[in-house]
């Protein structure tokens, strides 16, 4: 045998794959990959020896798709076999980055002329939460916002919303203005009268102090509801 053939031999089957997947990424972009496909480079780098066509095509099967194994918590993703704690933070690294670069395309930015992408932003932070977070939007007097806070967190069906907290935090901000969020990780939008209740309980608080409530808006996995929208508020 041949050194060639030798060297040959010695060099795993996937290297060449890993190759021909990085360049059709550089010639041709994301969208001419797949899912599992753009999962593999990502994977490539945490994981350097191994086959991981098989694992990323594993971790799509088990949480259902793309965004909810980003949103899922470390220790849900380490459960799979073959993934460390380092592979999983990979994966997490990669899913802050991209919300950290949603956020800041919003920021000291007229809110109200970018809903599209504020929608956007919402849904790939909160659509997927296993649990109720309400979460605010702080604006100034030009309505760009200048804060994103989560006030409160709950359970699956509920969190607690303090008007008078909410009131203080939007004083110390200089804030005038708030859109509200929260999630409903059932999957309906649709909001409850506790949530109608609690949305004019914090209106009320705010009127003393010439700050403008927006809207609330409930996110899920399955779209979102504007308050607004629907004449509640």
């Amino acid at each position: 045998m041949t050194t060639n053939a030798m060297l040959k031999k010695d060099v795993p089957h996937y290297h060449g794959h890993r190759d021909r997947l990085r360049h059709r990424f550089v010639k041709n972009g994301a969208n001419a990959l797949q899912d599992y496909e753009l999962l593999e480079l990502i994977l490539f780098s945490s994981i350097p020896r191994r086959d991981v066509k098989p694992l990323a095509k594993t971790l799509l099967t088990t949480f259902g798709s793309l965004p909810e194994l980003l949103a899922a918590p470390i220790n849900q993703i380490t459960k799979i076999k073959g993934i460390s704690e380092n592979t999983a933070i990979t994966l997490k690294t990669i899913s802050a980055t991209a919300t950290r670069m949603m956020k800041q395309e919003l920021m000291q930015k007229p809110i109200l002329n970018n809903w599209t992408r504020l929608m956007d932003y919402c849904q790939a932070t909160m659509a997927l939460e296993k649990k109720e977070h309400f979460r605010i939007l702080f604006l100034n007097k030009k309505n760009e916002m200048i804060a994103d806070e989560i006030q409160n967190s709950g359970t699956v069906d509920h969190t607690p919303a303090y008007p008078r907290e909410i009131m203080k935090r939007a004083l110390e901000l200089e804030a005038t203005a708030m859109i509200l969020l929260h999630n409903h990780p059932s999957g309906d939008p649709k909001p409850s009268q506790a949530d109608i209740d609690m949305t004019h309980s914090i209106i009320q608080s705010a009127e003393p102090f010439n700050i403008k409530i927006h809207d609330h808006i409930v996110i899920s996995h399955n779209g979102y509801v504007s308050f607004k929208n629907m004449g509640l508020i």
